[in-house]
């Protein structure tokens, strides 16, 4: 999601009138882009308000730039936030499978690699 927007203040949970405050999006349609982008999904309070989430927050922003700056239309825009969730759930599952090997493995690896530099350590001060 594009890094540079508005600034979010440092809490966890946000009403629909900051959310549109910070996001300089009206509720009104703050609420339709609910309807229309599904994995926009505030909880309620148990007073049943809305309450967004800080990746509610930039997920809004992603869309309001695309739909505002970049000039997509709302399907176009739909169809780009599932292409950016494909790529972002990817590449989480990319970063999780980096260890081609497993726990005890690493930890009798790092056995040997200290062995070895006890030994280089070794002749180096002899």
């Amino acid at each position: 999601m594009a890094k540079a927007g508005p600034e979010i203040p440092d809490k966890l949970y946000f009403k629909i009138g900051e959310v549109a405050k910070i996001t300089k999006v009206k509720p009104y349609i703050l609420r339709y882009w609910e309807s229309e982008f599904n994995i926009i999904k505030p909880q309620k309070s148990r007073g049943n308000q809305r309450v967004y989430r800080r990746k509610d927050i930039e997920l809004i922003v992603f869309i309001k730039n695309l739909l505002y700056k970049e000039k997509f239309t709302l399907d176009g825009a739909k169809k780009r936030v599932r292409e950016f969730k494909k790529e972002e759930k990817a590449a989480g599952k990319k970063s999780q499978m980096a260890l081609p090997f497993t726990e005890k493995k690493l930890q009798s690896e790092m056995r040997h690699i200290r062995k070895e530099l006890a030994s280089v350590l070794k002749i180096l001060s002899s």
